[in-house]
């Protein structure tokens, strides 16, 4: 019996282990994609209006906030779980997908107070995202196309078919086989559906906002249908340099390519650069816990 106890401990504490793991390769993300070609928008020209980087916090922000409306109606989480699903996202952004998924879950594993069996929630809320994130592509899809048909590069269109075809399938199964694959009750789907639609909804106004705001010469409306064609390239599975492909579709509609070039790269390495300010504050607010404890 006293062989297997170090067992249970390793058990017991595998939540801990794989979060600070994720934690480390978050850490090890961010400074290689900062170290990398992240701080290139940085030395470039700075946003001058403050109501850029108010969009920007909106931006920033909505999926760990949206995230926590959904697990607090789920969980009645405590206001600190908000610093968890930051990480989460922080995760999501530089690790590896739904590496963020694991660190939460490892999370909500810890505090047992919380929530007992917290796996069916996280996956649901998984499948949800990908789901809602399906249905808002394809509704954009169908608004925008007959707009923006031309301006796709003829060799594109055989990529963009397949990769209608690859978003439209991969939802079906989870539709059709719902009751088996959910855990959660029809009304709890239902409000955490409607929150993950919103959430990609304000994070496409927030860009559009912030992009505005970085060039005001360009209106409004035309920042609305980048943005949504920004969420409709990232979610399109088959189709190769999805970064460039959006670039180029963003020039091509309005021109400036120099200064669009400057503000695309500026948004992507402050996101990065955020990322890096809140990990090095989460872990020396741990250190101070850990020593108060101590």
């Amino acid at each position: 019996m006293t062989g297997i106890e170090p067992l249970r401990t390793i058990k017991r504490r595998w939540p801990a282990i794989i979060g600070a793991v994720l934690s480390l390769a978050m850490i090890a993300g961010l400074g290689h994609e900062l170290l990398g070609a992240g701080l290139a928008g940085l030395d470039r020209a700075v946003p001058r209006s403050p109501l850029f980087y108010l969009a920007f916090i909106v931006l920033y922000l909505a999926p760990p906030v949206f995230d926590f409306l959904i697990f607090r109606r789920l969980w009645a989480i405590p206001l600190a779980g908000l610093i968890a699903l930051v990480k989460k996202r922080i995760a999501n952004d530089v690790v590896l997908g739904y590496s963020g998924e694991a660190y939460f879950y490892a999370w909500a594993r810890q505090r047992a107070h919380i929530v007992a069996a917290p796996f069916g929630a996280v996956k649901d809320v998984s499948i949800l995202s990908a789901i809602a994130g399906n249905a808002v592509t394809l509704t954009m899809i169908v608004l925008a196309l007959p707009f923006g048909f031309h301006l796709i590069p003829p060799d594109m269109t055989r990529y963009m078919y397949g990769s209608l075809a690859v978003i439209f399938g991969t939802s079906i199964p989870f539709l059709v086989f719902s009751r088996r694959v959910f855990s959660l009750s029809r009304s709890e789907l239902w409000y955490v559906f409607a929150m993950q639609v919103s959430r990609l909804l304000v994070g496409t106004v927030a860009l559009a906002m912030a992009w505005h705001f970085g060039l005001p010469g360009v209106s409004v409306s035309m920042w609305l249908f980048l943005s949504a064609g920004r969420l409709l390239f990232s979610r399109l599975p088959l189709l190769p340099n999805k970064d460039l492909l959006f670039a180029n579709f963003a020039i091509l509609v309005i021109g400036e390519d120099a200064a669009l070039s400057e503000l695309i790269a500026f948004v992507a390495a402050a996101v990065l650069l955020v990322h890096v300010l809140l990990i090095v504050v989460f872990a020396i607010g741990d250190l101070i816990q850990r020593r108060k404890r101590a």
